[in-house]
């Protein structure tokens, strides 16, 4: 089954569902044959799958399930679905907050991995974090994602909550601060169309050298800080009491907290 873990049959096509259709067509990695659908609104991208809502009869024949449905309903499309799935099938479940024995016990007896993705999957540049206490449940967890993500496999289950505040939940920190260094440059005087070409070109920049140099964060911002410059004085601000260091702790915690209570 590690070696083929197609065909793969997606419970739940929201944004993340769609985004991991695209991402796996793009790369080539599966064909649309391969994906099964199971959304009753499915999102347009993942339209592209194969076969959408197929019959409950052709369910026995998926080798994976990813349970990509929100946390407060998976409890109910797992005891529709479980009946209908071989036991051969392996449960990869990228729902935060639930934890791999509640999955194991919904979907018994059959193999279980929890991942983290993120939505850039959809362009092949994802991240996706992995849990599975079985390898052959892992093994199809990298089958799945390592074709659109640097994956990451974590040491316990304990660490899924963190890994889910500081990478799943990360994309909506970087589009909050570059909506809120938009605004703050149509403030200082820019045209706000000016700013938001800035502002966003910019950090799309930047991104894309940290991740051509390989180099650290805190390397390229000294490179980029001259003694006594505009920029110490604006990271003397972000840096601060207060600042990044503070804001960000207080929102890893406050999201681990948060799939913590989704589970």
């Amino acid at each position: 089954m590690p070696g083929r873990p197609h065909p793969i049959l997606l419970l739940g096509a929201g944004r993340m569902g769609g985004a991991l259709v695209r991402g796996w067509l793009g790369a080539g990695a599966f064909a649309a044959e391969d994906i099964y659908v199971r959304d009753p609104v499915p999102s347009p991208e993942s339209l592209k799958a194969g076969h959408i809502n197929p019959p409950d009869a052709v369910l026995a024949n998926v080798q994976t399930v990813v349970l990509s449905v929100k946390p407060q309903v998976w409890k109910v499309v797992a005891a529709e679905i479980a009946p209908l799935l071989s036991v051969d099938a392996v449960i990869v479940s990228i729902a935060a907050g639930v934890s791999l024995s509640a999955l194991e016990e919904a979907f018994a007896p059959r193999k279980v991995a929890r991942v983290m993705p993120t939505t850039a999957v959809a362009i092949g540049k994802g991240v996706a974090s992995i849990f599975s206490t079985d390898s052959v449940a892992r093994a199809a967890a990298h089958a799945l994602f390592d074709p659109v993500a640097v994956s990451v496999d974590l040491t316990h289950e304990g660490l899924m909550d963190a890994a889910t505040a500081v990478s799943g939940s990360a994309p909506a920190y970087l589009y909050a601060f570059i909506e809120a260094l938009e605004q703050a440059g149509a403030e200082a005087g820019l045209e706000p169309g000016d700013a938001q070409k800035l502002a966003r070109q910019t950090i799309i920049s930047a991104a894309a050298l940290m991740g051509e140099s390989g180099e650290a964060p805190a390397e390229l911002r000294r490179q980029v800080t001259s003694p006594g410059g505009t920029t110490e004085a604006a990271l003397k601000v972000l840096m601060g009491e207060g600042g990044f260091p503070d804001l960000l702790q207080a929102a890893v915690n406050a999201a681990v907290v948060r799939a913590g209570e989704l589970g």
